[in-house]
């Protein structure tokens, strides 16, 4: 009976580590997280590195970031062609500025919250590159068995940080690479 106790606290604990990182990959540009984990194992040879596996792993990892980064800059606008438009935000506005004669494009101005979203994406990408298990056995292999608490609570801590700073700092933008809806840009643009 003491396995069985032993083994469904450790299912719990492994089921909580995925379900945080599951939560912290959906305040990610879905188009980067999965170009990631598609290249991630091949690049990395499914964790068993050569040098050039861990050079073209660790340029996959800094272009997604900067890609996850980037896309809190990036909004959506449904044009008075009725098709989605999008733009990077600006102290202006959007930017470029095409198809836009009904839509007000200063109400899609550059605020601290993109700032801060920015800033966390970039470190959940982080969490969620760098504690996968081909780039931890890339990387640091030795890390994989000597810190196995870590692996599975970090993802969980910082999906709670994210979620609250999330909360304060609510994300109305519709980006590149997030999930977009005309009613929602159209709603968007009728707040502001």
């Amino acid at each position: 009976m003491g396995n069985s106790t032993s083994s469904s606290s450790k299912k719990t604990v492994k089921d909580r580590a995925l379900t945080g990182a599951g939560n912290l990959i959906k305040v990610l540009p879905t188009g980067t997280v999965f170009l990631f984990q598609f290249l991630n194992p091949v690049l990395t040879n499914n964790g068993h590195c050569a040098v050039i596996n861990k050079s073209l792993s660790a340029i996959l990892i800094a272009i997604s970031g900067f890609s996850c980064f980037f896309a809190s800059f990036t909004d959506s606008y449904t044009g008075s062609d009725g098709k989605t438009h999008y733009g990077v935000a600006t102290t202006k506005g959007l930017w470029p500025s095409t198809n836009s004669n009904s839509v007000d494009l200063s109400a899609y101005k550059l605020r601290f919250g993109d700032f801060v979203h920015a800033f966390f994406s970039l470190i959940v990408f982080a969490v969620v590159s760098l504690l996968d298990a081909n780039s931890v056995s890339c990387f640091y292999p030795g890390f994989q068995s000597s810190e196995k608490v870590l692996l599975q609570a970090l993802p969980a801590v910082i999906g709670a940080v994210a979620s609250a700073v999330f909360a304060v700092f609510p994300n109305s933008r519709h980006g590149i690479g997030y999930p977009s809806s005309s009613s929602d840009s159209s709603q968007d643009s009728e707040k502001s």
